[in-house]
């Protein structure tokens, strides 16, 4: 068989590069199917940019995957390149060899994934090998660089990426996770090192991998995402394309500065969001879903954002990105916002309690004996009040609790696209305290303002606001930024607010459709004492 039958035929076997596992949710491998949905926005904007030319005819471009793993996006940007050029160079054999050797280059990430991308690209094991459909290469590794790294220690954490060094100063023969991309002070100087000459990339596209361990306390993790963003940035390509975490979008360690940047950002045109990351990586539990976004160095504007939720079909709209502190992925939430923020009420954040509202660690217990009874995850008992120096105001109040932790898992909605947001909702008398599993929302002279309290937290008004937040399974008390402080003594219902905010009915049917009802067994206290030692019920 010839080589121009045998490249040709290989779209009809089976595609390998659907079936690899991922390595963890930290280094996830791109699906061939997900890849040519980001190649396939990427085309789109070309086409609109440059008066309809086609991005896979140009001979010219240059592409970079500078977080190569399964080598997908380098393999469909061929693909597609190897068609768009067959007039151009009508050659088979030439028209591929030119692709490969002159526009498509991949940084891997580990040995392992250097070897795969070279295979998925090359389909050979070595760029220069009797197989490889490259024919002048001199080398094995071809277009596609790996060399193991070691990270550079500023005492206990890299300076280039925040791994932890107790977890990544490694022997030899071990995968360090120093990616090249973030590991340099000049990455346009290492790219001419390393692929020689003046390297100026038009695309910019990949997944890059999303933490490492930074050695802090238990599972303490940094993200690194945002350092393949910023990286790329640097580098000045026309666009950049890059599926991340939306984590971003309201949340995460460390990433204030990168959320701040991206959102204020008008080069972002387009936004591609999965509430619940499964939709885009089957088998992936992902905090507060994924997704891709287009960078355009040479266009401003407002961005174009696509949100998928569930079943039902993606919603689109062009707005501003930084409107918010948070970015609000939902569209059709914005208007609502505006008219909760409008009557510039106090807002929930402002009365809602730290962590550790008692100063009090989530690992500590009831003690035999003491004048206070403290909550804890699995019920409560004593404790003395002479070891509470944070919070004491609060201890003669009746105060309505909420877990750390929310009720969606990872901060997902379920299958139906809807959320409850909150888990469990309490209501602690006088003389009864908890540990950091949980926060204080509101504090009172009252058992009924504590109450009110209570039914004004189970709207779904309460808890859509409180999710706009909701990008991982906690909720700190910033996560109330939008959520007003109403007056305890009064009672609210979903009714009441909607016609309070001047919502109209399809946006309280919006909110209906993103918030489940609240289950009632979750509350306890509305009637029961607390000193009974009872568990927490879900």
């Amino acid at each position: 068989m010839s080589n121009q039958s045998s490249f040709a035929l290989r779209s009809r076997n089976p595609d390998v590069l659907s079936c690899i596992a991922n390595l963890s949710n930290d280094e996830v491998f791109t699906q061939p199917e997900f890849a040519n949905r980001m190649l396939d926005t990427l085309a789109e904007s070309w086409a609109d940019n440059y008066d309809g030319a086609n991005i896979w005819t140009d001979k010219n471009l240059k592409f970079l995957d500078p977080c190569t793993k399964s080598g997908v996006f380098l393999r469909e940007i061929t693909s597609r390149l190897t068609k768009g050029l067959e007039r151009e160079i009508p050659d088979l054999e030439k028209r591929v060899n030119h692709i490969v050797t002159k526009q498509v280059f991949g940084i891997g990430i580990t040995q392992l994934t250097s070897l795969l991308a070279r295979r998925s690209l090359y389909c050979s094991k070595h760029a220069n090998g009797k197989h490889s459909i490259a024919k002048s290469f001199s080398n094995y590794y071809g277009n596609i660089w790996f060399t193991r790294l070691k990270h550079s220690w500023d005492g206990d954490k890299c300076q280039y990426c925040g791994a932890g060094k107790s977890n990544f100063d490694r022997a030899a023969d071990l995968e360090t996770h120093a990616y090249e991309f973030i590991h340099t002070d000049n990455i346009k100087s290492r790219l001419a090192e390393i692929f020689g000459g003046n390297m100026q990339f038009d695309v910019i596209i990949g997944n890059p991998p999303y933490q490492l361990n930074d050695g802090g306390f238990g599972a303490s993790a940094m993200p690194i995402y945002n350092k393949f963003v910023e990286q790329a940035k640097a580098l000045e390509p026309r666009y950049l394309t890059m599926v991340i975490p939306s984590r971003w979008f309201g949340g995460g360690k460390g990433l204030g500065d990168f959320r701040a940047t991206m959102l204020g950002d008008r080069r972002i045109r387009k936004v591609v969001d999965y509430e619940n990351a499964t939709d885009a990586f089957p088998g992936i539990d992902l905090a507060g879903g994924v997704c891709y976004f287009l960078w355009e160095r040479d266009s401003e504007g407002l961005c174009e954002v696509t949100n998928f939720a569930g079943d039902t079909l993606p919603a689109v709209a062009v707005r501003r990105l930084d409107e918010f502190p948070t970015f609000v992925r939902h569209s059709d939430a914005v208007p609502i916002i505006r008219k909760v923020l409008k009557a510039e009420e106090v807002r929930m954040s402002e009365q809602v309690s730290a962590r550790k509202p008692f100063g009090i660690a989530t690992n500590v217990r009831p003690e035999k004996s003491g004048d206070l009874i403290l909550r804890w995850e699995k019920g409560e008992g004593p404790y003395p009040r002479t070891k509470v120096e944070v919070g004491t105001e609060l201890i003669g109040k009746w105060k309505v609790i909420t877990s750390y932790v929310g009720y969606d898992h990872a901060g997902n909605p379920g299958k139906d696209g809807r959320r409850r947001v909150l888990s469990k909702i309490d209501i602690l008398p006088p003389g009864t305290i908890c540990n950091e599993t949980y926060l204080v929302v509101g504090a009172y002279k009252t058992k009924k303002e504590a109450i009110n309290l209570v039914a004004y937290m189970k709207t779904r008004f309460f808890r859509f606001l409180l999710s706009q937040f909701m990008y991982s399974h906690h909720l700190t008390k910033s996560a109330y930024g939008f959520v007003p402080v109403l007056d305890a003594k009064e009672e609210w219902t979903d009714e009441i607010l909607a016609k309070r905010y001047s919502l109209t009915k399809e946006e309280v049917a919006f909110i209906g459709s993103k918030i489940r009802p609240f289950d009632s067994s979750a509350v306890k206290g509305e009637e029961t004492s607390q000193h009974e030692g009872k568990e927490d019920g879900d």
